[in-house]
């Protein structure tokens, strides 16, 4: 199919200093989890967008030198001569395809507290990040920099950009955001410094126009400089010459680089989930940039319309459309809409799976592509899947595992029958995504109904239960079963694991709220599950009227919403819906009027009035059908939450890998073990950054 014309303005070049961007599609900075370690897993992730039709294809978050070590999160280097192999290994991937490829250099400061190599962390004026998530809490506290650690941030960074040129990377990025040392040089918070580095805004800037001129004249102009430069607190600061701060600053740094990549200054806000932000939320702080500069500006906001990418452009918001989680959905975002398939792109959901890979330190997941980190590790590829399915196959259960299972069987070319008990397709989502703030995680429905009901070799069949009889009867040379898990009225005990079911009137489980069941208030919600679920039900709750009191084991609400950005905007939503919070507590029992509660800690209890209880807690897979079927000898397999129950990426990506491994031959499901390079195999005499 054709491009329709009102996109062709995604598709004109940007001239970008020295480089050209073939398109406006650009694959900013995130993060992967894939260091210099996995390099040709990073390189094939990254080489994956660039086919994919994305312009520019960047690398994550890069260090200059060992004072800048973020671990145990996952990060690359460009210290010596090894990493500069392995980075040249991704650039090779990505110019294949015909796309520019970009390094952010990256240098933590007082962000970055060197866990490994011990150096001691720098800082501006020595106020160190006092970060309450334990997995960035340290008891180092930085040093103040000294005119000889700048003049040595600057030298580390001009030999980190000679190093990126030698990989091959086109772009070479300055980060001045997040939180990260150029920044706290920006930001008076940090900077309390008396010197031409400290003060005035003008002064406050000096170190970020120096790194950008040392990035320049290292490569002798041959590279591209880009900066990176959050605004969401400088556009909070009142100026005494312009709008804000973000304004100053901007106007004070309007000639300096090549290209500006704008964003905000904290992760929850940075990458907002779906469920608290909408498409091109940032536009409200970055819109002033393209206003005082005739530089590029990239930017992002979780961009899958075409038509909202193509009005950033026509406004003057943005030259390019930046993207992290939707190159991640579908590498092939960019290509769909030049060949007028936009309908087939696999939209992000928002849900920030990815980004909880980060905090997990693991290479990155995502709901809607289960491909994405396996394309070297696996070889699987987002778009294409081996064609060598013979027979036929029954899959059981239409939610997202089933779905997914139906959707790669059918492109393997299997004769696919897709069984779903209930009038409608989508499993735990046609419930979950009607919850508070949750409609866009619809799209993994979405996308794989769309997609199977073109497909000529899949049926599919709502209210068509089947017992072990039925499948029988039905004769399909393979059954795949994915009937989903089940909430459990199981109680959590002060050592954090389930005990047993507690019986007394009206307790509830999710499955209960789903079915439409009627609950009196007030209501407590006692979550041990620590995602989503228990803090949208009690927004749901709520929203009905009801008096609802929020009751957790863990020391916040949705405890681990912190891994997906969520936590800050529960806490807000609790607030606007005067939803009660109770933390550290678990439920000793319950007679249907009061609910006791039990310190974790302390053991100390209390009471609180309740008529309604709804626990949320524990979720059990198995499937009896499954069962039935294996007994008696059945070639069947038991996939999805029905296997193991977990969030809607795990699901999705056990669907897909039983899928792509249904009846293959072994020499067609090999799992490939990555491994660094190393500098004591590029030859003698070459040391490592001291």
């Amino acid at each position: 199919m054709a491009r329709k014309a009102r996109f062709d303005i995604l598709f004109e070049p940007v001239r970008i200093g020295p480089k050209t961007a073939p398109n406006r599609f650009f694959q900013v900075p995130h993060a992967s989890g894939m260091t210099n370690a996995n390099p040709h897993v990073r390189a094939a992730f990254r080489g994956m967008k660039a086919e994919g039709g994305w312009g520019v294809v960047s690398t994550g978050a890069c260090s200059v030198h060992p004072t800048s070590d973020d671990s145990p999160f996952p990060f690359a280097s460009l210290w010596d001569e090894a990493d500069v192999r392995a980075h040249a290994v991704m650039t090779e991937a990505v110019h294949a395809h015909g796309a520019l490829a970009a390094v952010e250099l990256w240098h933590g400061g007082a962000a970055a507290v060197n866990r490994t190599t011990r150096h001691a962390p720098l800082s501006p004026s020595g106020v160190p990040w006092m970060a309450t998530h334990v997995g960035f809490m340290s008891s180092a506290r930085p040093r103040v920099m000294d005119r000889g650690d700048i003049r040595d941030l600057i030298r580390w960074h001009a030999e980190a950009a000679v190093r990126a040129e030698q990989a091959g990377f086109d772009i070479l990025y300055v980060y001045a955001g997040m939180g990260y040392l150029p920044y706290q040089f920006l930001l008076a918070d940090y900077n309390r410094r008396t010197d031409a580095y400290g003060g005035s805004p003008g002064n406050r800037v000096r170190l970020v126009a120096e790194l950008i001129d040392a990035v320049r004249e290292a490569t002798h102009g041959r590279c591209a400089v880009a900066l990176r430069i959050s605004l969401q607190e400088l556009r909070s600061r009142p100026s005494d010459s312009a709008p804000s701060e973000a304004h100053e600053v901007i106007a004070l740094l309007k000639d300096a680089p090549d290209l500006f990549d704008v964003k905000m200054d904290y992760s929850a806000t940075d990458c907002a989930p779906s469920r608290f932000a909408s498409e091109g939320s940032h536009e409200p702080v970055v819109d002033f940039v393209r206003k005082l500069t005739d530089r590029p500006v990239v930017g992002v906001g979780r961009f899958t319309s075409p038509d909202t990418m193509v009005s950033m452009v026509r406004r003057g918001v943005l030259d390019l459309i930046g993207g992290a989680r939707p190159s991640i959905a579908d590498p092939f975002l960019p290509r769909k809409i030049d060949e007028g398939r936009e309908d087939e792109i696999r939209e992000c959901i928002g849900c920030n799976i990815c980004i909880s890979s980060w905090h997990d330190g693991v290479w990155v997941r995502c709901t809607q592509n289960p491909t994405a980190g396996e394309e070297w590790r696996r070889g699987w590829h987002p778009e294409t899947v081996r064609r060598d399915g013979a027979g036929s196959v029954l899959v059981v259960g239409g939610g997202p595992a089933g779905l997914e299972a139906a959707l790669t069987l059918g492109r393997r070319g299997f004769r696919v029958t897709l069984a779903e008990a209930r009038r409608e397709f989508g499993g735990r989502l046609l419930w979950e995504s009607r919850l508070p703030g949750l409609r866009q995680w619809f799209r993994v429905v979405d996308y794989r109904l769309g997609q199977l009901r073109r497909m000529a070799n899949v049926s599919l069949h709502a209210e068509s239960p089947m017992g072990p009889e039925e499948v029988r009867d039905f004769g399909a040379d393979h059954v795949v079963v994915a009937t989903g898990a089940r909430w459990t009225a199981n109680l959590c005990g002060a050592n954090e694991i389930p005990t047993v079911p507690l019986v007394a009137p009206r307790v509830y489980t999710p499955d209960d709220i789903a079915a439409g069941v009627a609950i009196a208030g007030p209501v407590a919600v006692f979550d041990f599950d620590n995602y989503y679920m228990g803090s949208a039900i009690s927004e749901h709750l709520a929203a009905q009227g009801l008096q609802t009191t929020y009751v957790t084991s863990a020391g916040s609400a949705q405890a681990w919403g912190v891994m997906t950005n969520e936590q800050p905007q529960v806490h807000q939503a609790f607030r606007r819906a005067g939803i009660g919070c109770r933390t550290l507590q678990v439920v000793e029992g319950f007679d249907g009027e009061s609910l006791a509660l039990s310190h974790v800690f302390s053991g100390e209890r209390q009471e609180i009035a309740a008529r309604s209880l709804v626990i949320v807690g524990q979720r059990e897979g198995g499937s009896p059908l499954y069962d039935a079927l294996r007994d008696g000898g059945a070639p069947v397999v038991l996939t999805g939450d029905a296997n193991a129950p977990g969030a809607v990426a795990h699901a999705v990506w056990q669907a897909h890998r039983a899928a792509r491994e249904l009846a293959a031959a072994p020499s067609a499901i090999s799992v490939r073990r990555d491994a660094p390079f190393a500098m004591r195999d590029l030859g003698p005499g070459r040391e490592a950054a001291e």
